[in-house]
């Protein structure tokens, strides 16, 4: 039987704890990746978290395993990965991901705007006069 995407997101929340902006803070002044999963348009338009690595939600496998052509060294199975998108739900998901490949500790933070009321420091979008 198919999965929905609503048992998909059951279990990735199930999987994959929520975390808020303070403990996100701490983790990430340990060593934590603070990753964001959305589309390149979206950061132009809607900017980032400071600080964060940018891989798009379609190219995470790719750049999680270390086996791939693509690996990007930001990842590695055991640092702690807190995770953003626009909503949460992309963050979930891929948080279930990097579990499946193997990584120890991921949390979702949610969305970005989550990050900002939070208090966390972001940029602004990108001017589209520039």
């Amino acid at each position: 039987m198919p999965t929905t995407l609503a048992e998909m997101l059951e279990a990735a929340n199930a999987a994959v704890p929520k975390i808020n902006v303070p403990d996100a803070q701490e983790k990430i002044e340990a060593g934590a990746l603070l990753l964001d999963i959305r589309d390149a348009p979206e950061l132009q338009m809607q900017g980032r978290a400071r600080d964060a690595h940018h891989v798009p939600r379609g190219m995470l496998e790719f750049r999680a395993d270390p086996n791939s052509p693509f690996h990007d060294p930001e990842f590695r199975s055991d640092r702690p990965v807190v995770l953003y998108c626009a909503s949460g739900g992309r963050a979930a998901l891929a948080g279930k991901l990097l579990k499946d490949m193997g990584f120890e500790e991921v949390y979702n933070l949610g969305g970005l705007k989550d990050w900002v009321e939070g208090g966390g420091p972001a940029s602004k979008p990108v001017d589209p006069g520039m």
